[in-house]
């Protein structure tokens, strides 16, 4: 042998040391895919991912395997079959849409509060979901299907400001149908008009978000609008002139409302009672509440209350016996109100932005895909996509579809109004006035005023 040939057979000598660095730096890269993935299953799903747990189905969960793997036609049936099993899961036909979609579409994303608030992501999604498998089902948007993206927010502005960064970081991403919470909205804003990506909330009043910026939209009413309306109602028909108000410190459309409430209550002739009412705050008694606003002379108790913190509203009306007639903002508006509260919260008067009988056919149409009743946040997530489906069909860009939003004349006529934008980004539109009645043992929110 050769000497440079045992030099060549001669086995490397490496030092433990170095095993040993070797072995954290796996560790640590393995530690921080396992981080990047888990993140980015949490930012949202297409189909390749379960969102809503909740009656999960099998073939759902064949369905989103499938997906996962890119066998789209085996997702296809498979989401087809749990839809004949639960016909109500709008998941599901997002994700049924999306299978058929495949890679000629067009992206949008709807942000959803899916771990905090179950009943109010189904309703959002229920109108994001009519609205995408109309579209779909008619040939999509200049011969391209549309797709959703579905994010959970958890109605946490944390989360929701990181959900806009992931959002605009994705180029496919066109608009964002949400957030829900006003909180939610008000931190994923900035994020949204600075990258130029269009959002459109369903549902978040908050006096903040007017004119927050030209990507920033909303198919509610303003809080102003509403407001106005409420205390009409309260003042003329109601004929309540003295009124105590409870509400949630910690929630921005909670404040906005009560500040437009009282504004509009006052100067039309109202009388405010003073009390110290704040639902979020750690001591807070419905009892002494209650029995502090009779003792002051008050006649009407206003409530309004962050949609994931109900419990202390419904407290309140339950201490309240029908002592005071209630009034209260949109958040009341709810399943949860009604099924928690029932007598108690009978005769509660609210201002919300629609109702079923606005739009009887809508309506109707609604119930019998969904197999129940339709909710304002179901109508105007409807609207929401709908708006955002006329903006795609003017352009795909970004940009474009904020033109098209802000052009002069753009209306599509939907759930209720037409849609229509003021430069401020809020819709043109008008509110109405619901009570909650009883028949028999069944509670329900009944119209009473356009």
């Amino acid at each position: 042998m050769t000497k440079t040939e045992s030099i060549k057979t001669k086995k490397l000598k490496v030092p433990p040391i170095l095993y040993i660095a070797l072995g954290v730096l796996c560790l640590g890269l393995f530690s921080r895919f396992q981080a990047v993935f888990k993140s980015e299953s949490k930012i949202g799903s297409i189909g390749n991912v379960l969102l809503i747990k909740d009656n999960l189905t099998p073939e759902k969960q064949k369905g989103i395997t499938a997906f996962a793997k890119g066998d789209y036609q085996g997702a296809i049936a498979s989401f087809r079959k749990s839809l004949l099993q639960h016909p109500n899961d709008p998941e599901t036909l997002i994700y049924l849409n999306n299978a058929q979609a495949q890679n000629n579409s067009l992206k949008i994303a709807v942000s959803a509060p899916i771990d905090s608030n179950l009943n109010v992501t189904q309703e959002i999604l229920r109108g994001v979901a009519t609205a995408q498998d109309e579209i779909n089902q008619n040939g999509g948007i200049n011969g391209q299907k549309l797709q959703v993206q579905i994010v959970n927010d958890e109605n946490k502005p944390e989360i929701a400001r990181r959900v806009a960064h992931e959002l605009v970081k994705d180029s496919q991403v066109i608009g964002v149908i949400g957030h829900n919470s006003s909180n939610a909205s008000l931190a994923a804003a900035p994020i949204y008009q600075q990258g130029g990506l269009v959002m459109i909330s369903p549902t978040s009043y908050a006096n903040n978000l007017s004119g927050f910026g030209r990507y920033i939209f909303r198919t509610v009413p303003t809080t102003k609008v509403m407001a106005q309306a409420l205390a009409d109602y309260t003042l003329l028909t109601a004929r309540k002139s003295k009124l105590a108000f409870c509400y949630d410190s910690q929630a921005s459309s909670d404040i906005s409302f009560k500040d437009e409430f009282l504004a509009a209550f006052v100067s039309k002739g109202g009388q405010l009672i003073p009390t110290v009412c704040d639902l979020s705050a750690p001591n807070f008694n419905p009892t002494t509440a209650v029995t502090g606003a009779i003792s002051s002379g008050a006649d009407g108790l206003f409530i309004t209350s962050h949609i994931d913190r109900l419990e202390n509203a419904i407290a309140l009306a339950r201490a309240n016996q029908g002592k005071l007639a209630l009034f209260g903002s949109p958040t009341m508006y709810t399943v949860k109100t009604l099924e928690a509260g029932k007598q108690a919260v009978k005769g509660l008067v609210l201002v919300a932005p629609w109702h079923p009988q606005v739009n009887p056919s809508f309506a109707n149409r609604m119930t019998q895909r969904w197999r129940g009743k339709v909710s304002w946040r179901t109508a105007c997530a409807y609207d929401a996509t709908q708006a955002m489906i006329a903006g795609l069909q003017q352009s795909q860009r970004r940009d474009g579809l904020q033109q098209a939003l802000h052009s002069r004349g753009f209306t599509v006529g939907r759930a209720s109004s037409p849609v229509r934008f003021a430069p401020s980004g809020d819709r043109i539109s008008y509110p109405v006035i619901v009570q909650v009645q009883s028949s028999g043992l069944d509670y329900d929110f009944r119209l009473v005023a356009k």
